[in-house]
């Protein structure tokens, strides 16, 4: 195999994709498909379900197949398992991607409820996930991997986004304890950490931020594009071509790591 043939993955693997329905979610499952894998992705909107079913109906080769599912809901990632079971029959890599973002506010004027719900869908679904995947992934043809969705809030403090930013960091933690804990097994475990990524998403912080400052979207943005090295926004591609390269040949050495694909946040 040569250097140039590393850089893609396996024919054939069989990848669930959490979130998977829109945003880098679904960037990240076309990709793998595209690459020539097997995607089953689970999303909690209906409308975001209904419209990649609708999309890929017209698919005739690699389609991806979804399923309904809030993975904060241990019940609901007991079905998505079973459809993960029946549309794949096995599993080689889970990508760990669903979450929120959270409220904007400051520590004591955040509703309770809010954190918990943040750290239930960001935090806790990650594990419920993964405690499932890793039988699974113990039977990959090629060794496993996991690949978890932080943050670069997962590396940076982030005023006023403290729910968001804990869930992040923890992820990273979670990431390097299993990646001990599974590369006996052949497993890995490595997560990326997105900086400000176009969209819909990133648009909806800046101006909840911009509304907690006091300041308009423009100068906000500006601000955000100023912490950054590069001074532009990362994509969701990028994200999605890291995810790629780390379940090749040419990221099989790699394991334990939390990569950032920001253009460098200098700080949040």
């Amino acid at each position: 195999m040569t250097v140039l043939q590393m850089l893609k993955p396996h024919a054939g693997l069989r990848v669930l994709v959490t979130g998977g329905a829109s945003g880098i979610g679904l960037v990240i499952a076309r990709a793998f498909a595209d690459a020539g894998s097997r995607v089953h992705v689970c999303d909690a909107s209906q409308a975001h379900v209904d419209a990649l079913v609708q999309a890929e109906s017209s698919t005739e080769v690699n389609a991806i197949t979804a399923t309904l599912a809030d993975v904060a809901d241990r019940a609901a990632v007991e079905r998505v398992f079973a459809d993960v079971e029946t549309q794949l029959g096995g599993l080689d890599v889970l990508i760990n991607n669903a979450g929120i973002a959270g409220p904007t506010g400051a520590i004591e004027e955040l509703d309770v409820a809010q954190w918990e719900e943040t750290v239930d869908v960001n935090l806790n679904a990650q594990f419920y996930v993964a405690r499932r995947a890793v039988p699974l992934l113990r039977h990959a043809r090629e060794g496993g991997a996991i690949i978890a969705l932080s943050s670069v809030a997962g590396r940076l403090g982030y005023a006023y986004r403290t729910p968001y930013s804990a869930t992040k960091w923890a992820i990273v933690g979670l990431t390097k304890s299993l990646a001990i804990e599974l590369g006996p097994a052949g497993i890995r475990v490595n997560a990326i950490q997105p900086g400000v990524v176009k969209g819909p998403r990133i648009e909806r912080v800046i101006a909840a931020r911009a509304e907690q400052l006091g300041l308009s979207y423009e100068q906000m943005e500006k601000d955000y594009l100023a912490r950054i090295s590069l001074r532009r926004m990362t994509t969701p591609e990028e994200v999605a071509a890291t995810a790629l390269f780390l379940c090749s040949p040419g990221g099989s050495g790699i394991s334990g790591q939390a990569i950032s694909v920001c253009g460098n946040v200098e700080v949040l």
